[in-house]
Protein backbone atom coordinates (compact mmCIF):
# COMPACT_ATOMS: atom_id res chain seq x y z
CA UNK A 1 0.00 0.00 0.00
CA UNK A 2 1.45 3.38 -1.28
CA UNK A 3 1.38 6.20 0.34
CA UNK A 4 1.86 8.13 -3.34
CA UNK A 5 4.99 9.65 -1.58
CA UNK A 6 8.71 9.24 -2.51
CA UNK A 7 10.43 6.89 -0.01
CA UNK A 8 13.06 9.18 1.80
CA UNK A 9 15.93 7.01 0.31
CA UNK A 10 14.89 8.41 -2.85
CA UNK A 11 15.20 11.80 -2.14
CA UNK A 12 18.94 12.50 -2.07
CA UNK A 13 20.65 12.85 -5.31
CA UNK A 14 23.12 10.39 -5.87
CA UNK A 15 25.83 10.30 -8.03
CA UNK A 16 24.87 8.38 -11.27
CA UNK A 17 26.08 4.66 -11.52
CA UNK A 18 29.23 4.54 -13.57
CA UNK A 19 29.02 2.73 -17.01
CA UNK A 20 31.34 -0.13 -16.82
CA UNK A 21 33.19 -0.91 -19.09
CA UNK A 22 36.31 -3.76 -19.39
CA UNK A 23 38.95 -1.26 -18.53
CA UNK A 24 37.10 0.16 -15.63
CA UNK A 25 38.33 -1.22 -12.33
CA UNK A 26 36.29 -0.79 -9.22
CA UNK A 27 39.66 -1.36 -6.10
CA UNK A 28 42.79 0.34 -7.35
CA UNK A 29 45.90 -0.44 -5.34
CA UNK A 30 48.10 2.86 -4.69
CA UNK A 31 51.14 3.29 -2.50
CA UNK A 32 49.42 0.14 -0.61
CA UNK A 33 45.99 1.47 -0.56
CA UNK A 34 42.73 0.19 -1.71
CA UNK A 35 41.12 3.00 -3.48
CA UNK A 36 37.72 2.85 -4.56
CA UNK A 37 37.30 2.96 -8.33
CA UNK A 38 33.84 4.26 -8.48
CA UNK A 39 34.41 7.36 -6.09
CA UNK A 40 35.87 10.88 -8.19
CA UNK A 41 39.15 10.72 -8.52
CA UNK A 42 40.49 13.53 -6.19
CA UNK A 43 37.99 11.92 -2.92
CA UNK A 44 39.79 8.52 -3.98
CA UNK A 45 42.77 9.78 -3.55
CA UNK A 46 42.45 10.85 -0.24
CA UNK A 47 41.64 7.92 0.99
CA UNK A 48 45.39 7.38 1.29
CA UNK A 49 46.88 8.78 4.91
CA UNK A 50 48.27 11.46 4.41
CA UNK A 51 47.06 12.91 1.65
CA UNK A 52 44.25 15.75 1.82
CA UNK A 53 41.85 17.34 -0.61
CA UNK A 54 43.69 20.17 -1.54
CA UNK A 55 47.13 18.09 -1.72
CA UNK A 56 45.01 15.19 -4.30
CA UNK A 57 43.49 17.95 -6.20
CA UNK A 58 47.16 19.62 -6.70
CA UNK A 59 48.45 15.91 -8.22
CA UNK A 60 45.76 15.64 -10.60
CA UNK A 61 46.08 18.71 -12.08
CA UNK A 62 49.99 17.72 -11.98
CA UNK A 63 49.44 14.75 -13.77
CA UNK A 64 46.74 16.68 -15.83
CA UNK A 65 44.07 14.19 -15.40
CA UNK A 66 40.38 15.31 -14.94
CA UNK A 67 39.10 15.87 -11.63
CA UNK A 68 35.13 14.85 -12.57
CA UNK A 69 36.90 11.08 -13.59
CA UNK A 70 35.88 8.24 -11.44
CA UNK A 71 39.05 6.22 -10.20
CA UNK A 72 37.99 3.46 -11.68
CA UNK A 73 38.39 4.54 -15.05
CA UNK A 74 42.38 5.73 -15.04
CA UNK A 75 44.46 4.28 -17.19
CA UNK A 76 47.89 2.22 -16.00
CA UNK A 77 49.59 5.10 -17.27
CA UNK A 78 47.88 7.41 -15.76
CA UNK A 79 48.21 5.96 -12.23
CA UNK A 80 51.64 5.36 -12.65
CA UNK A 81 52.33 9.78 -13.13
CA UNK A 82 50.17 10.01 -10.15
CA UNK A 83 52.40 8.07 -8.22
CA UNK A 84 55.60 8.85 -9.15
CA UNK A 85 54.13 12.95 -8.41
CA UNK A 86 52.83 11.03 -5.12
CA UNK A 87 56.43 9.88 -4.36
CA UNK A 88 58.63 12.57 -5.86
CA UNK A 89 56.02 15.63 -5.22
CA UNK A 90 59.45 18.80 -5.82
CA UNK A 91 60.11 16.96 -9.24
CA UNK A 92 56.63 18.18 -10.50
CA UNK A 93 56.79 21.76 -9.03
CA UNK A 94 54.87 21.62 -6.27
CA UNK A 95 55.63 24.25 -3.30
CA UNK A 96 57.25 23.04 -0.46
CA UNK A 97 54.60 24.64 2.12
CA UNK A 98 52.55 21.92 0.69
CA UNK A 99 54.03 19.17 2.11
CA UNK A 100 53.22 17.83 4.97
CA UNK A 101 56.88 17.16 6.20
CA UNK A 102 59.36 20.00 5.52
CA UNK A 103 62.53 20.53 6.65
CA UNK A 104 62.81 17.07 8.32
CA UNK A 105 65.32 16.80 11.36
CA UNK A 106 66.95 14.23 10.42
CA UNK A 107 67.82 14.35 7.24
CA UNK A 108 67.23 17.85 7.03
CA UNK A 109 65.02 17.25 3.44
CA UNK A 110 61.55 18.01 2.04
CA UNK A 111 58.82 15.10 1.59
CA UNK A 112 55.19 14.24 1.71
CA UNK A 113 54.75 11.45 3.86
CA UNK A 114 51.77 9.26 3.37
CA UNK A 115 50.39 5.81 4.44
CA UNK A 116 51.69 4.07 7.23
CA UNK A 117 54.89 6.34 7.58
CA UNK A 118 52.71 9.08 8.74
CA UNK A 119 52.63 7.36 11.84
CA UNK A 120 55.69 5.74 11.85
CA UNK A 121 57.22 9.83 11.82
CA UNK A 122 54.63 10.79 14.19
CA UNK A 123 56.38 7.83 16.92
CA UNK A 124 59.78 8.63 16.50
CA UNK A 125 58.78 12.42 16.64
CA UNK A 126 57.29 11.68 20.14
CA UNK A 127 59.81 9.36 21.35
CA UNK A 128 62.81 12.01 20.60
CA UNK A 129 60.54 14.64 22.34
CA UNK A 130 60.52 12.53 25.40
CA UNK A 131 64.12 11.17 24.96
CA UNK A 132 65.39 14.75 24.97
CA UNK A 133 62.71 15.65 28.17
CA UNK A 134 61.17 18.57 26.22
CA UNK A 135 58.10 20.00 27.67
CA UNK A 136 55.88 18.75 25.12
CA UNK A 137 57.53 15.58 25.20
CA UNK A 138 56.63 15.41 29.12
CA UNK A 139 53.18 16.55 28.44
CA UNK A 140 52.80 13.63 25.80
CA UNK A 141 54.28 11.09 28.47
CA UNK A 142 52.02 12.18 31.51
CA UNK A 143 49.06 12.02 28.85
CA UNK A 144 47.73 15.74 29.29
CA UNK A 145 46.90 18.43 27.00
CA UNK A 146 49.89 19.79 25.27
CA UNK A 147 49.14 23.13 23.50
CA UNK A 148 48.70 25.22 26.34
CA UNK A 149 44.71 24.65 27.01
CA UNK A 150 43.35 25.03 30.32
CA UNK A 151 43.26 21.68 32.31
CA UNK A 152 41.59 22.80 35.18
CA UNK A 153 37.97 21.83 34.60
CA UNK A 154 37.84 20.31 30.72
CA UNK A 155 39.55 17.33 29.71
CA UNK A 156 38.67 14.80 32.86
CA UNK A 157 37.57 12.01 30.36
CA UNK A 158 38.90 8.90 32.42
CA UNK A 159 40.18 10.79 35.47
CA UNK A 160 38.49 11.49 39.13
CA UNK A 161 36.36 14.53 39.20
CA UNK A 162 37.58 17.20 41.85
CA UNK A 163 35.24 16.09 45.20
CA UNK A 164 31.79 18.35 45.05
CA UNK A 165 30.00 19.82 47.81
Amino acid sequence: PSSGRTPFWHRFSTMPLPIVTKEFNHILRILNTNVDGACNVMYAITKIFGIGRRFSNLVLKKAEIDLKQRAGGLTPEEVEKVMRILEDPQAFNIPLWFLNRQKDWKSGKNFQNYGSQVAITLRDDLERLKKIRSHRGLRHYWGIRVRGQHTKTTGRVGRTVAGSK
